[in-house]
Parts: structure tokens; sequence; C-alpha cells
């Protein structure tokens, strides 16, 4: 679904991602973690398009219909983390071609390490005119309001948050874990087929932590969707369990492997193997 060959891309002309490569099939959950600055958001950024971030050299291709395949055993690592073969695929997209809203619209949903509050913006017109405009690209028929209201109610018990909260403006207010479940509410009304959650567990409580984590499972795992979880802790992972695990340091990743990858970088931390 995403590939990622030799990514290199720069902020203010400083190096931050230095010949990155990933790759992530339909139906996985893989998670970056990596010591602070080693490019984990600037990642997220430069796949959500975010300008100030520019790519210098390397391709990210995504096919946001492709069907998994059937190797999902130990050979899969042996092909390289991501790797094994998908079939079915309709379309492949140069993501970094794409203004950010058409990203959004092929299927790529950012979840912000520190979601912005937007005063004087109604959550729910700001999600239905968000959602409408999807479907627009898409040649979808816009969604009546109504009908956005029953599917706002079902996304916002799916993740306990009050419905007299999306009609507040977008964040104003909100504690940082209904922040995050506020976004958590827009990636199931938006319904993507790649996530990009950027340390979606920052600043959330034990609680408010178990209901993002069911929350993601509900939403994104699926045979036909992937999720990139960007996280500095494995405790995030005790709820959304990643098939593979990658270690980005420098601007690369340098280690790959299965969930207990996490569990030895909780323990060891990344001295050694970011060395």
């Amino acid at each position: 679904m995403l590939k990622i060959e030799n990514l290199h891309a720069t902020v203010a002309d400083k190096p931050i991602l230095k010949g990155l490569s990933l790759a992530i099939n339909a139906g996985e959950i893989h998670a970056i973690m990596g010591p602070n600055g080693a490019g984990k958001s600037t990642l997220s950024y430069v796949l959500g398009g975010r300008p100030g971030y520019e790519v210098t050299e390397g391709s990210v291709m995504f096919s946001p219909n492709m069907i998994p395949g059937e190797s999902r055993g130990p050979e899969a690592l042996e092909m390289g983390p991501g790797s094994q073969r998908g079939t079915g695929t309709t379309e492949t997209l140069d993501l970094l071609a794409l203004d950010p809203h058409e990203r959004a619209a092929a299927g790529l949903f950012l979840g912000f390490q520190y979601p912005v509050e937007i005063p004087g913006v109604s959550n729910v017109q700001f999600l239905r005119e968000s959602l409408n405009a999807q479907r627009k690209a898409r040649g979808e028929e816009p969604l009546s309001g109504g009908d956005f209201l029953k599917l706002a109610r079902e996304k916002a018990g799916l993740l306990k948050l009050d419905m007299d909260m999306l009609k507040r403006p977008v964040n104003v207010g909100f504690s940082g874990g209904e922040k995050k479940r506020n976004e958590m509410v827009q990636m199931g009304i938006l319904d993507p087929k790649l996530a990009i959650l950027d340390e979606t567990d920052s600043g959330l409580d034990i609680d408010a932590l178990r209901i993002v984590g069911d929350g993601i499972n509900a939403i994104m795992r699926r045979p036909d969707k992937a999720v990139l979880l960007i996280t500095h802790y494995q405790r995030l992972l005790d709820y959304v369990q990643p098939d593979f695990v990658h270690v980005l340091a420098a601007g690369r990743i340098v280690k790959s492997g299965g969930p207990e990858l996490a569990r030895e970088l909780e323990e060891h931390g990344y001295a050694e193997i970011a060395a």
C-alpha cells in the first residue's frame, strides 16, 4: 500500500531523513520508534505534505486499493518487513506529487502529536465539510445532515466522546486526552485507507490510552487498511499490537523486527541499536 524508497528530506536546509526505505501492505500495522531528533515526526509531515519539508531524493508510492496477499508468516521478514506481495491494486499514486488535500482524498490520514485548536469553527461543521469534500473528490454523493450526524454519533460513541463536544469549536478548551480522542473520531468519520499516527499516545492517561487504542483497532484493523504508528513507548503497543516494529535513528531505519523489538527497546533503550 505504501512504498518509501531512499527518502531524503530537509527542514530549513538541514538534512533530517537520510535514505529511509519502508514498505507497508494492506492489513498491516507498523510501529516506528526511535530517539528524539531521529526524524520520526519529519517522516509523518513529509508523507502528509506539510509545507517547509523538502524532499531532495527518493520516492513514495501509495496504492490505497491494495488487497493484501496471502503470505504473513516468518518468510515475510526474510523478504524485509512489510514486503510480502499484495494483489489487486487498481492505482498507484506518486504521493509526493499530490497536494495535502489530494493525499487526504486518496485515503491518507495524519494524526498530529499536538492537535491544533481552531477557534470559531464548529467541530461538526468541520468534519462534515471535510468528509463531503473528500467524497466529492472521489466522485461520491455528499452525506445529508441527518446521515452525517448518525455517523458522527456512532464514531463519537466508539471513542467515548460526548456529542456536545463535537458542537464546540475544534479542540478549543479540550484536554490533551480529549484532543486525541476527538482526532480519532475524525479518523473514524473520514475512514482512511492509511493512518499515520504521530505519537497519538502523548499526553494520554491510562484510561484514555485504552480508549484510543481500542478506537484505532476498531477503525483501522481491517484487511484493506494499514497503520503507521509513531511512538516512543511500548504502552500504546500493548493495545494496538503491531505486525512490525522499526527503529529510526539518524534519519534512516536501522533495525526492524516483530512486536518483541518494542519490548527490547523498552527494557534496554536505543543507545546500542542507534549507535
